[in-house]
């Protein structure tokens, strides 16, 4: 231990973090035992298992909360085993510790009326009730059990805190101790990071709670993995759904009508693909932009050009959000997300109404694929939630040597293996793919090196790649028998760098190519009208046949004659909603201006020159985001909840 200054420093506190854990498995623990009725684990083993994920949130939670513990107990000085320096240690210890460790408790009897880990959602609705004496002493009487396990956790875990203690050493201030000193603490705040964010991986976001449903079969188990402090903190500066009351539910289902019924195709069951293409914005597409007249103008989508011939597409059309998982939700659910994501958020764990339980309903086989490591963005937690039946990723695809060595794998080769997937599914499926090389940095395979234009902007080369993956895709597919029999839809999540101005204007920030393409070519042309992400899931519904009521925000593209094409969506911290002759933009309250449709820089605000077009384009908002709102706290996605 000579050899090595503040060795002992360091064993005392991994020991002090170590009990950290393990008082979070008793209340994981505890927290089952409570509600087994409500949480589905089957077996010791998947009991084992679940546990084991959890800790991932645990080190969330743990290191978060003890972040100034640890950054003081290891600094650099040579007072931290001073006598009143380790009781300022333990009373920071257990002030955090202790009060955060609390709130798991709370879900002992509160998981049984939300069905959720309490939230920031969950203190926000307390913070509305002026009986908060009243309801905290009732509970008290009520659940004095729960106050006891508190206080006896908290007593073993000081009482345990006490049997290891540092040893108070006289430490020279030589060259080696401050070294070493200073090489442990950079060593351990950097794996402080790690641990907080959920790994070091550059592919991966930090995690929320939608990564807890990576690791389950069943979405009440997410709860388990999950504790009630990671919940909190993750949610803490996120809950924007709030309910408002703007208009009454008759001008709802006039002016928004979310609840689609369509009655006019013949009832079919074509397979369904769909292509979500990383950063893919429309700008990149030349048969996407001919009517934009942009000077100078250059695509890199030579086969999506080639098969726009024979597609049905969509060239005005809009992201619902800007992040990739805000793309997901929004295309296979028909959810868009505004100042912070639905997918992010306490609500997302519900019964979600969407492309896929629809479809699994007509007895389709459902499937997501992403080649980056399983769970990255988000992917693999949602599709869980939205109940896709296969999910295949990186470990799925199994070979590194196709490992682009950021993301993911390479688009082509992974197109291929999607490709051979499907061919050994049978009919009908609804397949979606998320691709991956268009993103930064905007590399390419080796052997491509020289074949795809760069362009003018560093994504120009990639988005040539992915294309050129798409072409060898299709190449392979109308090879297999089930290609005749499908719908493709090509779609973006959103936008990436931009090369011309006419893409730099505020509301043209977050537009998408929508594309629909079968073999029979029965839907064919250009449509230069207003559309979303969120009309591709009533649009498909619409042309199978789908005659039952659902719920959507969305609207069918091709039959629709209930709604108006109109755009919502959220940038410059403002709702922006588009429709008609106008674009509205919106603080959540009311209106702060409207400006032409041509005006997509949003420069001439009219809002002193209002009409009664305006003012309708104002009451649809309000209308479109009180229904949001109210069906996402109240848990209503589906076309049963009025």
């Amino acid at each position: 231990m000579k050899k090595f200054p503040r060795f002992n420093e360091y064993k005392v506190l991994i020991y002090r973090i170590l009990l950290a854990y393990v008082f979070y498995f008793v209340a994981r623990v505890l927290f089952f035992i409570y509600n087994q009725n409500l949480i589905e684990i089957i077996s010791v083993l998947d009991f084992v298992k679940l546990s084991y994920h959890g800790l991932t949130f645990d080190t969330t939670t743990i290191l978060y909360t003890n972040s100034l513990f640890i950054i003081l107990s290891i600094f650099p000085i040579i007072i931290t085993t001073k006598k009143n320096f380790q009781k300022v240690l333990f009373y920071l210890y257990f002030t955090t510790n202790l009060a955060v460790y609390a709130t798991n408790f709370i879900d002992f009897i509160y998981y049984r009326y939300s069905f959720n880990r309490s939230t920031r959602a969950s203190l926000d609705t307390l913070e509305n009730e002026s009986n908060k004496s009243l309801l905290f002493f009732n509970f008290l009487i009520n659940y004095w059990h729960v106050f006891f396990l508190l206080f006896l956790c908290s007593f073993l875990w000081i009482f345990l805190y006490k049997k290891v203690k540092n040893k108070s050493e006289i430490s020279k201030p030589n060259f080696k101790y401050f070294a070493t000193s200073i090489v442990s603490f950079l060593l351990i705040t950097a794996l402080c990071i790690g641990g907080i964010r959920g790994d070091f991986r550059k592919s991966t976001r930090p995690i929320n709670l939608l990564d807890a449903s990576r690791y389950v079969s069943n979405s009440s188990q997410a709860d388990f993995v999950l504790n009630t402090p990671f919940a909190i903190i993750r949610t803490w500066n996120t809950n924007t759904f709030k309910k408002e009351k703007f208009v009454d539910n008759a001008s709802i289902d006039s002016l928004i009508v979310p609840i689609k019924q369509y009655k006019n195709n013949i009832k079919t069951k074509p397979n369904i693909v769909i292509f979500i293409l990383e950063s893919y914005g429309r700008e990149y597409i030349s048969s996407f932009n001919k009517q934009m007249k942009i000077p100078n103008y250059k695509g890199y989508s030579p086969f999506i050009d080639s098969l726009s011939q024979h597609s049905l597409i969509y060239t005005n059309a809009y992201a619902n959000g800007y992040k990739s998982i805000h793309g997901m939700s929004s295309i296979i659910a028909g959810i868009p997300s505004f100042e912070n994501a639905f997918t992010s958020s306490s609500y997302s764990k519900q019964k979600i109404e969407s492309l896929v339980s629809v479809l699994k309903g007509e007895g389709y086989d459902t499937s997501f694929f992403h080649g980056a490591p399983n769970g990255s963005m988000g992917f693999l937690g949602f599709g869980n939630i939205l109940g896709f039946n296969h999910y295949y990723g990186k470990a799925e695809y199994n070979n590194d040597d196709d490992f682009d060595g950021v993301w993911g794998i390479w688009d082509e080769p992974f197109f291929q293996y999607f490709n051979k997937t499907l061919s050994k599914k049978k009919n009908p499926f609804m397949a979606t793919l998320f691709s991956v090389s268009s993103h930064e940095p905007y590399i390419i395979p080796e052997k491509y090196e020289g074949k795809f234009d760069k362009g003018t902007v560093n994504i120009h080369q990639t988005i040539g790649y992915t294309d050129y993956a798409l072409k060898q895709f299709f190449q392979s597919a109308k090879k297999e028998s089930w290609y005749n029999n499908t719908i493709f839809v090509l779609v973006a999540d959103h936008g990436n760098t931009i090369a011309f101005d006419e893409y730099k204007k505020e509301f043209n920030r977050h537009t998408v190519p929508v594309l629909f393409f079968s073999a029979n070519e029965k839907y064919v042309g250009v449509n230069n009208e207003l559309a979303q992400q969120i009309d591709i899931y009533p649009t498909l519904l619409d042309m199978i046949g789908y005659e039952k009521p659902f719920r959507s925000w969305g609207r069918s593209l091709i039959n629709d004659k209930k709604v108006s094409p109109f755009v919502m969506k959220y940038s410059a911290d403002m709702y922006q909603f588009m429709c008609g002759d106008y674009i509205c933009t919106f603080d959540g309250k009311k209106a702060k201006g409207f400006y032409k449709k041509e005006d997509k820089d949003l420069k001439n605000n009219l809002i002193f020159s209002r009409n009664k077009e305006m003012n309708l384009l104002e009451l649809k908002c309000k209308a479109f985001l009180q229904d949001y709102m109210e069906r996402i706290i109240d848990k209503k996605l589906d076309s049963n909840s009025k």
